[in-house]
Parts: structure tokens; sequence; C-alpha cells
């Protein structure tokens, strides 16, 4: 598998650093839950409307596979979507990822497309590894199929039979068309997403995850996927501070975030990389 773009503004981590994203809930390897489905948002929707803040794993699963809260016709299936739920956002409030999705999640529901999909990049390599064809894409070009599975091929090697790798293709552009960068059902377009403060937020808490600070969080995989530059990211990240999402200060051209009002001492630790 080439280089993970998740590295392209990260330095390459060594065996604790990785080990330290891994607890936070980041996942890296050559395989991911897009060879089967997409990032399931109306899913979540509807498993979040279900799922009252603070569910453990436990209840979670409860409602999933014994209440059925997402209307699956078997248990097979429902026991199936549960743990491809799981794979993309955890589900558990022990990973510091999903507890922080969810705290996100319920500060503005606009922000849901957006949220699911940076969760989602974060937890599934292969998704990730289509990021490079959407951020090279202009508003209103048109996608090519072939540049996903060529992107695909380029990630996977020859891991993938060409049927197999066609379905992964459609599940990708599917992903990105939830989350708002690609619009229409066959010829699939870039468009602009609207990022909200909470979005904005988000994305450069990602970075700071990964132990991205000051400017440097704007350059992340999460913050260019915003679709904005780095002027306008700061005016939303400004609207987010005064919502207590996050912390700012900008002036004289140096920029300082922190996170510290809504990251557990855990978090913290491992975010700064400190034993």
């Amino acid at each position: 598998m080439r280089e993970d773009p998740l590295f392209t503004n990260v330095s390459l981590p060594s065996n604790s650093r990785q080990e330290a994203w891994e607890k936070l809930g980041f996942k890296f390897g050559d395989k991911g839950t897009h060879t089967s489905r997409t990032i399931m948002s109306s899913e979540l929707e509807m498993l979040f409307n279900s799922c009252p803040l603070g569910s453990t794993r436990l209840d979670i699963a409860k409602i999933v596979v014994e209440d059925n809260c997402l209307g699956k016709q078997t248990g097979s299936m429902r026991k199936s979507t549960f743990q491809r739920l799981s794979e993309l956002y955890g589900l558990n409030p022990k990973i510091p990822l999903f507890r922080l999705f969810r705290y996100f999640w319920d500060a503005d529901q606009k922000s849901h497309p957006l949220l699911a999909l940076f969760t989602s990049l974060a937890r599934d390599p292969i998704l990730r590894a289509t990021s490079p064809v959407i951020l090279g894409m202009k508003p209103g070009e048109e996608l090519a199929r072939q540049q996903m599975t060529d992107c695909l091929k380029d990630s996977l090697g020859d891991r993938l039979n060409d049927n197999i790798l066609d379905k992964v293709a459609r599940n990708v552009s599917s992903s990105w068309t939830q989350a708002g960068h690609l619009n229409g059902r066959v010829r699939k377009k870039r468009t602009a997403v609207q990022p909200t403060p909470a979005s904005t937020a988000y994305a450069l808490l990602l970075g700071h995850l990964l132990g991205l600070r000051g400017q440097s969080l704007f350059q992340s995989l999460f913050a260019r996927l915003l679709d904005r530059n780095s002027d306008e990211l700061i005016f939303l990240a400004m609207d987010a501070k005064r919502l207590g999402l996050m912390d700012i200060k900008h002036l004289g051209g140096i920029t300082n975030i922190s996170f510290d009002g809504i990251l557990t001492e855990e978090e913290k630790r491992l975010a700064y990389g400190t034993d």
C-alpha cells in the first residue's frame, strides 16, 4: 500500500506514537470497511436518534441487534450492520475518537455529514486512500470511475480482484457523495462542501490528536477536505470558540489552538505523546 495520505502533513510515527494514535481510535493498514459498505450515513442518523449520549457499547449493541432500531430484516443483518458501524465509528465511549465524535455530533446537526466522513477517514485506510482523488478535483469537475479504481489499485495492489475493486470504487464514491464532496447518482461531479464551526473544530481536533500544532493544523488531511483556505477556517474556528468547542488565539500571524476544555487527561497525554 502506498504512503497513507494521513501522513502528508504529519511526520511518520514511531512505534510508540502509532500505538498512541491507535489508542485514540485511528486505524492503519490495508483493510477497511469499504470493501463491503459505505459510511452508512442514514443508519448512523437512525442509531444516534435511538441511542442517548453516554450509552455503552453493550447498550448500543442491544439497540441495534435486539431492538432492531435500524429496521433490518434478519438477525444476521443486524449483527453485520453493528459490526460495520463499529469498524467505522468505534461505537464505544471508551474509544476517545468515538467519544469526541459523539460530542460534536450532538453539538450541531448540520455538521453530521462531515463529522461522519472525518471519523470514517480516521478509521478506514481504504476510504482514506481515495482522498487525493477528491482533493485533486475542482468544483464542477466530473469524476471518472477510472480515477477511483486506479487510485485504489495503486493503494491496494493486486489484493482485490476486478469485481471487488469495482464494488469498492462504488462504495467510496457513495461515501464521498454522502459527505457532500460529490453530487449525482451516475455521473458524479465535485462540489465544494459547506463547513460549519463544529465540523471545522472537529477537523482541527483530529489534526491536534495526531500531533499537529498551530498553523499546520490547517494543512491536515481533514482540514483540507473542508474546502476553505486558512483565513476562512480561522474565521470558522473563532465561531467554534464562541460555541465552546475549542480555544483559539490568532495574533500577528501566530495561531495557538487548544482543546484542553474537552479532552480528558488521558487523551491529552496521548495527543501530546507524553508518558
